[in-house]
């Protein structure tokens, strides 16, 4: 078996050929870098991403990442509301793309769509496959307290995240780190090891490797009701939920949002899970099954984030009260 290349290894200097005829598919923020470098070295014909939807305290009508940064570039957009939409596939045939790069797009492609490109479809996934398949591969990570993510390139078939990889490139994960910080790392990463694939399939050497099936992990989607924590949890637990979960759902007990925390070590006093340990300035402390959190910033429904020991003063919190 022949090991999939990463960005770190020689892969010869990069000769010019021709450009491909690209279809591409995506819809987020994270997309854009790949938008940006697939349209610098190659054709994009035609851009596709999800419908616009209302957003934002007005709930106007916005467009997607993708398909604002598209128009900018000159390139051509369509945001079908069915992917399998007769009149959308018959448009991809008569574009007749050599190849098709999917980021993020949201929906399941159906085997008539990915048959059409004459190479076929590439993904840019968050996460080292097949760890980590699903909607949700970087606050999966985060959550599960992983030291080291990354990105790989695969080809497209018709199961979940499934098909060969034909480049990875691996990321240490900081141990505070929080979604939107390793988001943004992951998508430059995942632009920047696009492109030399792009190259390799054209020239005909591009060298793919089948998953290890047996041990893939799922990454679901996130429901809002996961950012329920209770202090019977280990601080570490709490924290990384808090760290994935950020910017939304959060982490919260009962109404109360966890707007700002860190963890520490368990006190040389045992506490139950819930006690309050100590009320300062800067902090309100609280023991969980294993360690502390300290609780910086909070937020109650309807109101405006304030700083925790404002909330204790505000609420008669006590040293020794169980939340």
């Amino acid at each position: 078996m022949v090991p999939v290349p990463t960005l770190g290894m020689t892969r010869g200097a990069l000769v010019a050929s021709p450009a491909l005829r690209v279809v591409f598919f995506g819809t987020p923020e994270f997309a854009v870098p790949s938008l940006e470098a697939v349209a610098g070295a190659h054709d994009v014909v035609l851009a596709v991403a999800q419908p616009d939807r209302p957003a934002g305290r007005g709930m106007h009508m916005q467009s997607p990442p993708v398909a604002v940064r598209a128009r900018q570039l000159g390139i051509e957009v369509v945001q079908p509301p069915k992917i399998r939409d007769p009149q959308f596939l018959e448009r991809m045939r008569q574009l007749a793309p050599d190849a098709a790069v999917v980021v993020a797009y949201g929906k399941i492609l159906p085997a008539t769509l990915l048959s059409i490109p004459r190479y076929g479809f590439f993904n840019v996934h968050a996460s080292v496959l097949p760890k980590y398949r699903g909607a949700a591969p970087i606050q999966r990570a985060i959550e599960a307290g992983e030291t080291t993510t990354g990105i790989s390139i695969m080809r497209v078939d018709e199961e979940l995240d499934h098909g060969p990889v034909l480049a990875v490139e691996r990321l240490e994960v900081a141990p505070d780190e929080h979604t939107p910080s390793l988001a943004q790392r992951l998508s430059r990463a995942g632009a920047n090891a696009l492109v030399p694939v792009l190259a390799d399939i054209e020239r005909g050497r591009a060298r793919e490797m089948p998953q290890n099936h047996a041990e893939a992990t799922l990454a679901p989607k996130i429901e809002k009701s996961e950012g329920a924590i209770t202090w019977n949890e280990p601080a570490r637990t709490i924290y990384d939920k808090f760290r994935a979960f950020d910017p939304w759902p959060g982490v919260f007990v009962d109404s109360l949002k966890l707007i700002e925390i860190e963890p520490g070590a368990a006190p040389p006093t045992p506490a139950a899970p819930g006690t309050i340990i100590e009320i300062a300035n800067e902090a309100v402390t609280v023991a969980t099954a294993n360690g502390i959190i300290r609780l910086i910033r909070l937020q109650r429904p309807g109101k405006s984030p304030v700083a925790a020991s404002e909330h204790a003063r505000a609420t008669g919190w006590g040293v020794g009260a169980k939340l």
